[in-house]
């Protein structure tokens, strides 16, 4: 018999989106599952819109202050009571079956923790849309975020992922860290549990609304990789190395064009490739020709973030102090 569902999503200053995302939790066809907001420390709460849905969903509403997402997502664990507890971020739509096609795959596939892809809703911006290109395409990510090739073992994300009950009691909940998801997947996969890639479940992620926040977080993906390679040696692999190496190459490049202008040759061969990809991938030359700017940002912000983590942290050896700290967190 397929287990009992929570849907738990931390919440921050977002009304508008959970509002988005609970008329999507509405709409779907399997409606045996309950939903546990945590507002962490929010000054515009969704308290409101809560209470709006509560006669078409069963709702659990907590504010606490704020910690955190990582902590607030234990919070939700800690009242909820699904036997499989699945993770959203507030920015997400869900489709309407994706409910019904979790069940399924939890009947016909059973995993101890599972990850699904997102993707970019028909109602999303142009650049939101873009942002999810870039995030998602092969050519900028290598497909680590769920994607149909990889190039690494596949890692779920916390705006999509879930786990059993039983994970949670042998492994504990997330810890408060950049790329927590990462983390609670190795501790997951160390401790002998399965995790698959439910390719059926997906769900549409608003990401970032604009480039310079978008900047911002993938630039701490970025130093977030170098900390996950203390904690865990030899985790890191060639793919997490790709841009940072695009960034060295990217710049070998053009201060080579100043003496030979056909040095920036590969780069230019290279963004060529991004757009006509990023066009046929999203069916439209603007959104392929603003992909070209989000995946630069992509790869430039991650790869900056990653090699100044690694001299600092690794190189100059500053990061032992951040290690031990986040290691005595045990997020329960």
């Amino acid at each position: 018999m397929p287990p009992s569902i929570s849907i738990i999503i931390p919440v921050y200053n977002r009304p508008d989106e959970i509002a988005d995302l609970l008329q999507s939790l509405s709409q779907q066809t399997d409606k045996d599952f309950e939903t546990v907001i945590v507002e962490d420390g929010s000054t515009i709460r969704c308290q409101q819109q809560t209470r709006d849905y509560s006669d078409r969903l069963r709702i659990k509403y907590f504010y606490k202050e704020n910690e955190g997402r990582s902590i607030a997502r234990n919070y939700g664990i800690e009242r909820a009571d699904g036997d499989f507890l699945v993770f959203v971020d507030s920015d997400c739509i869900l489709p309407p079956d994706y409910i019904s096609q979790l069940r399924d795959r939890l009947a016909n596939d059973p995993a101890d923790c599972f990850g699904g892809p997102d993707d970019a809703h028909e109602s999303f911006s142009d650049l939101q849309k873009a942002i999810n290109y870039s995030m998602t395409s092969f050519l900028t990510t290598g497909g680590i975020r769920g994607g149909k090739i990889r190039m690494e073992k596949f890692v779920p994300r916390t705006f999509n992922t879930g786990f059993s009950r039983k994970v949670y009691e042998t492994v504990g909940g997330f810890r408060e860290m950049f790329s927590e998801d990462i983390d609670m997947s190795t501790r997951i996969r160390m401790a002998g549990f399965s995790i698959k890639l439910y390719r059926t479940v997906r769900v549409f992620h608003k990401r970032r609304i604009d480039l310079r926040k978008f900047w911002r977080q993938v630039y701490v993906f970025g130093m977030s990789r170098i900390t996950l390679q203390l904690l865990y040696p030899g985790s890191m692999k060639a793919v997490h190395w790709l841009p940072a190496l695009f960034v060295i190459g990217a710049l070998a490049m053009i201060i080579g064009s100043f003496f030979n202008i056909w040095c920036i040759l590969p780069l230019a061969l290279y963004l060529l490739a991004v757009w006509i990809w990023g066009i046929i991938a999203t069916r439209s030359l603007k959104i392929g020709s603003l992909g070209v700017v989000t995946s630069l940002i992509q790869l430039v912000g991650y790869g900056t973030g990653f090699l100044r983590a690694y001299i600092w942290k690794i190189l100059l050896r500053h990061g032992r102090d951040e290690q031990q700290e986040i290691e005595m967190r045990r997020g329960k």
